[in-house]
């Protein structure tokens, strides 16, 4: 049903992906364009801050316009009377981002699951939905790749690690950096250019050393960079000093951090490769791997066939308030950065939003203008 005609068919096309998720119990949700821009400057990544279209109102008021879907409707579950309840959300319309290759405005469709405790099952229906919605677009030959926050970040706990270098690993894989590189930047590597305010920091108890470096942009006049606030920019300056004064990775874990993140492939072999690899450095990563194993029972009885997704160890979405389960889908041939749907869980972002207690969650988004493009061409 598409045509070279882009939009136009990114628009009708999407009704049907949303006919899709509406039928299978997910109702729409319809947050406004223009948001508080405060929840997404706190809780989106460096990267996708930067890319916000801000405005304030008459009042003075930060808003911008929305730039995804899964926060504003995990704050409108919050507010309504099923929050905390299990509860699914389908939703399509514009959202908009900075992007200095194309329109800053395009269409995104997705669904979000709050509140189930059978995480694994409700992991392997996002991805099956997600996908099933694809197909009736006229999109069934995506490449899958999946991995896992929670799996990675278990791993990571397990080795023993200072919070600040767990925080610098994950952010550097993140953005793609590699493992080698991400232990060359580290400030102690002695290559940082804030050498003079690190060093007067080491050594400060945390309190004097983060009125310290408020005071330092104060006198500078700097109330952000990059969208980072006065508060996050102290707390990077304290993570820098306290890994260039405490004691760096040794080499024998970084040896089985490069041999954890070299594993993917097919899952269930990854499976085993990594309890192998576990229980050869004594290391107990028996949950994490129970429910990595779970998730591919749960995708076989959704009617997908996990032999035919590739597993990375080192595969994380961007966006930081992932904590578990990650997935992307792409189109033969598509760039690694143009993914046709892409989700995965965040089991803690409704606590930062507010909630009393941490609430399952698990969503994932199609770039609909994408997918259509793919099946015109």
């Amino acid at each position: 049903m598409a045509t070279k005609n882009g939009r136009k068919d990114a628009k009708s096309g999407g009704q049907i992906l949303l006919a899709h998720l509406v039928a299978s119990g997910y109702k729409r949700a319809e947050p406004p364009i223009l948001q508080p821009a405060a929840v997404f400057l706190d809780q989106l990544g460096e990267d996708m801050r930067g890319r916000l279209y801000l405005t304030t109102d008459a009042a003075g008021a930060e808003l911008c316009l929305r730039p995804e879907f899964t926060l504003p409707v995990s704050v409108a579950y919050l507010a309504s009377s099923a929050a905390g309840k299990a509860a699914a959300f389908s939703y399509l319309g514009s959202v908009f981002r900075f992007r200095p290759d194309g329109s800053g405005e395009f269409l995104q469709a997705g669904l979000e699951s709050f509140g189930r405790k059978d995480k694994e099952a409700a992991d392997a229906e996002i991805l099956a939905l997600s996908l099933e919605a694809a197909a009736k677009a006229g999109r069934s030959d995506l490449a899958v790749t999946i991995g896992d926050a929670g799996l990675f970040a278990q791993f990571l706990d397990s080795l023993k690690l200072p919070a600040s270098w767990l925080r610098l690993i994950r952010r550097g894989l993140a953005h793609g950096t590699s493992l080698e590189k991400i232990f060359e930047a580290s400030p102690t590597n002695g290559s940082d250019d804030h050498s003079g305010v690190l060093a007067a920091l080491e050594g400060a108890d945390k309190q004097g050393a983060r009125a310290l470096v408020e005071d330092l942009l104060s006198i500078a006049g700097i109330s952000s960079v990059g969208g980072r606030s006065v508060s996050e920019i102290t707390e990077r300056f304290l993570e820098q000093a306290s890994l260039r004064s405490g004691p760096g990775v040794p080499q024998d874990k970084r040896d089985l951090i490069a041999k954890f993140l070299a594993v993917s492939g097919d899952p269930d072999a990854a499976s085993a490769a990594l309890r192998k690899l576990a229980g050869a450095a004594k290391l107990d990563l028996s949950a994490a791997l129970d429910s990595f194993d779970q998730r591919l029972n749960f995708m076989v009885a959704r009617g997908l066939d996990p032999a035919s997704m590739k597993f990375s160890a080192r595969f994380v979405r961007r966006l930081d308030y992932y904590t578990g389960f990650v997935f992307e889908a792409h189109a033969p041939d598509a760039a690694p950065d143009k993914p046709v749907i892409g989700g995965g869980r965040y089991d803690r972002l409704l606590g930062t939003l507010g909630a009393k207690k941490d609430i399952p969650a698990v969503g994932a988004a199609i770039w609909v203008e994408r997918l259509f493009a793919e099946v015109a061409a």
